[in-house]
């Protein structure tokens, strides 16, 4: 059997592009973002002996990341919001292969970065296709308060695209 470091970075390997993404979503700068992946991954190793094997592991990475990027961006400075913003809030995977797809997901970051650090993450897991109740259970709201509060974020996203005038 692995001892627990060859465990835990096999499972870190596995499930990494989680962190990319949480870290893409919570920040615009490369420094920024690689702190913050820095930090998610000593959170993750510091709670690793609180992981029990009753979920699956990227369930329980994403709630540890989740926290962590929360508290990291308390912690940090806001930016000025003088950057164009986000275009679309369909899911990455679901736009054409080409420079159009680049620019449309530089700005749908871009808008994303104006949301709230709770409204990020129900973003993030509702691109990640996560299911309704995984959603709610992370967030620790009820399944129905999470759906209104999906369809809020989503107009808010679409007035934040119309006051840049942006199309979508």
């Amino acid at each position: 059997m692995k001892n627990k470091q060859d465990h835990f970075l096999q499972l870190m390997e596995d499930n990494k592009g989680i962190l990319y993404k949480i870290a893409k979503i919570y920040q615009d700068d490369a420094d920024d973002r690689n702190d913050l992946l820095q930090e998610m991954t000593l959170q993750l190793w510091l709670a690793f002996d609180s992981f029990r094997g009753e979920s699956k592991f990227s369930s329980w990475m994403y709630r540890v990341a989740l926290n962590t990027a929360i508290v990291f961006f308390k912690k940090e400075k806001r930016r000025p919001d003088d950057q164009p913003l986000a275009y679309d809030i369909e899911r990455p995977d679901e736009l054409s292969n080409s420079a159009e797809k680049e620019e449309q997901l530089s700005i749908f970051y871009k808008a994303v970065a104006r949301l709230g650090k709770v409204e990020k993450a129900l973003i993030y897991l509702y691109m990640e296709n996560q299911p309704y109740d995984e959603i709610a259970a992370h967030l620790g709201i009820t399944k129905v308060n999470m759906r209104v509060r999906l369809n809020r974020v989503k107009n808010k996203l679409k007035d934040i695209i119309k006051e840049m005038n942006y199309e979508y």
